[in-house]
């Protein structure tokens, strides 16, 4: 049997310090409480209690000190075990568990998870059961069990209100909204999410829930495609996450592409500690991240490049997923803007921190000229895609890409293809309906089909201009310019053109913006003669140099039945009864 152990009695001084230490925790200031109980805990016989040793473990995490937080932890654990409290004892248990798998540590954070479960699950139902029915949901649902998930949620929100935490309820209706959008009941998971926001944005919960709601909120928000929750939420993180004493104003909310381009940033570089400085925010660098996505979206380029710098300065050791997202958004501005060797460089980094960096990747090979890499790397994504539903835009994302870049490589079915999948996928969400209409709009311009090309493309602009999502919609507009000029309409393409020319140079999108002044010189300088269209015109071509219909069909990839329709057309408006009239007209006007 083991001596007993001595505890010598704590002077005034000392427990007054720790009355302290537990009075900063009660108002949330960490710092102070880490630096009052580390100081006080440096004393071999100044004794902690297992309540005193948790209070410890959560300052140290929220000041940064990672590894003291799980030693203060392990301590409590015992602590709590001594004294025959199961219920703390299972809670430090559940939090080692949760530390250990946020620092890439699985098998002792099943360890852990598995002694949370030996200390709570025969007790009578209490408050720290919801931490483990928390993890059972999400266990169930990463294995696809969407039955076990929702029971599991159900579980934890009865638990929750019994305790009547609100902390405990909020954290529950999240979970129980990610499971009911999983399984496709996206109104009722969206009415659950909102009310539990309600309690984030009322300041009605502790830091460390806020936090979590935060984070998981933007996460399943930008997932399901609900830009607007996004943003809101977003913008409201972000002011959560603003440290008070440093006495700055609030950041801005940019407006959707009101902002003014300024001289490019240089390349980011990758960081090589991702942790918070002493006493700040661990959340804040997440919740950038997430905030980068939406203004990258906006339009507000320049905004989004340095956000994402500034997150992959603050993003903590146990979220390099999130600093792998920020560089992933810088790259796609950087690509967009004509810096392909900067975006390169960020992809890289994204893609060292675990990220996939597509379809933004594919879309620089493209932009090299690289059309087989590109094909590839899109491919190669959308196939690794184990739950296509779990991450919507995502996967609409993708399918966009692959949509444009089967196009570019004159694979029409394949794009065909992209886009009726894109399009089954978005049903009525405006962000991925937007996205859908652009593709289906695409290859319906790609197919000679112009009458439902100009319909679905006047519908995603009017979509994205909803959303106020600038670069996408001048992204259409370019396509409704060709479909204009492609049924003669030559002031309706200049005025899209000319639209689409002006958001391009207020983002610094350098490649859009020559291509749309290229256009519009274009059509100054090439006016069809005889009436025709771009696609007449082209279709004369091919019948002058020899062409039967079924040439120009291939060449053109259109059907033989329309190319007939094409020729009616031209011996129409250029009054000529046969092949060879029509070929000597276009050696008369120089269309060859």
């Amino acid at each position: 049997m083991s001596a007993p152990t001595l505890h010598t009695p704590q002077t005034s001084d000392t427990a007054d310090a720790v009355e302290r230490a537990r009075d900063a925790a009660g108002r949330e200031s960490w710092a102070e409480a880490y630096a009052l109980l580390h100081a006080h805990d440096l004393h071999p016989s100044r004794g902690l209690t297992a309540d005193d040793l948790s209070v410890l473990a959560d300052a140290a995490w929220w000041s940064g000190h990672i590894d003291e937080s799980v030693t203060a932890r392990l301590r409590a654990h015992a602590a709590f075990l001594a004294a025959g409290d199961h219920r703390g004892a299972g809670l430090a248990a559940w939090w080692l568990h949760y530390e250990y798998q946020s620092l890439g540590r699985p098998a002792a954070a099943a360890g852990w998870l598995h002694r949370a479960r030996h200390h709570l699950e025969d007790l009578p139902p209490c408050p720290e059961q919801c931490f483990l029915a928390w993890t059972d949901a999400e266990e169930a649902a990463q294995h696809g069990d969407r039955a076990a998930a929702l029971a599991a949620a159900r579980r934890m929100t009865r638990l929750a209100l019994r305790s009547a935490s609100p902390d405990l309820v909020a954290l529950s209706r999240q979970a129980e909204s990610a499971v009911l959008l999983a399984n496709g009941r996206r109104t009722e998971a969206l009415a659950l999410l909102d009310d539990a926001m309600c309690s984030v944005t009322a300041g009605e919960l502790s830091s460390m829930f806020t936090g979590w709601l935060y984070c998981l909120a933007l996460t399943q928000c930008m997932e399901a495609a609900d830009f607007g929750r996004a943003v809101e939420w977003t913008h409201a993180a972000m002011e959560w996450c603003a440290p008070p004493w440093t006495g700055r104003p609030a950041e801005p909310r940019p407006e959707a592409g009101t902002e003014t381009t300024t001289a490019a940033a240089p390349a980011m570089t990758p960081v090589p500690a991702l942790a918070p400085a002493s006493g700040e925010n661990p959340f804040r660098g997440v919740c950038r991240a997430h905030r980068v996505e939406v203004l990258d979206l906006l339009g507000s380029w320049a905004l989004a490049e340095e956000e994402a710098r500034q997150a992959c300065r603050e993003v903590p050791v146990d979220c390099l997923e999130s600093a792998a997202a920020s560089f992933y958004a810088a790259g796609d501005v950087q690509r967009r803007q004509g810096r392909l060797d900067e975006a390169a460089a960020s992809y890289a980094h994204a893609h060292e921190l675990g990220r996939i960096p597509q379809p933004g990747l594919a879309l620089l090979r493209l932009a090299q000229g690289r059309a087989d890499a590109a094909v590839a790397g899109v491919d190669l994504a959308l196939a690794c895609q184990s739950d296509p539903h779990h991450d919507l835009l995502g996967r609409a994302r993708l399918l966009a890409a692959r949509t444009e870049v089967a196009l570019a490589v004159r694979d029409v079915p394949g794009a065909a293809r992209a886009a009726a999948e894109l399009d089954a996928l978005a049903g009525d969400v405006p962000l991925l309906r937007a996205t859908a209409d652009t593709a289906q709009g695409a290859v319906a311009l790609a197919e000679a089909r112009t009458g439902p090309a100009l319909r679905l493309l006047r519908a995603a602009l009017a979509g994205w201009l909803e959303l106020r999502v600038p670069y996408e919609a001048a992204q259409v507009r370019m396509l409704l310019a060709a479909a204009d000029r492609a049924v003669g309409d030559e002031e309706a393409a200049r005025l899209e053109l000319g639209a689409a020319r002006t958001v391009f140079e207020r983002l610094g999108a350098v490649p859009d913006t020559r291509r749309a002044a290229a256009l519009l010189t274009g059509g100054k300088r090439h006016r069809q003669p005889g009436g025709l269209t771009a696609r007449e015109a082209e279709v004369l071509r091919l019948v002058a140099g020899g062409g039967t219909n079924k040439d120009i069909a291939q060449a053109l990839v259109i059907s033989e039945h329309t190319v007939s329709r094409h020729l009616n057309n031209i011996f129409a408006k250029l009054d000529v009864s046969s092949r060879s009239a029509a070929t000597a007209y276009a050696y008369a006007h120089d269309l060859l």
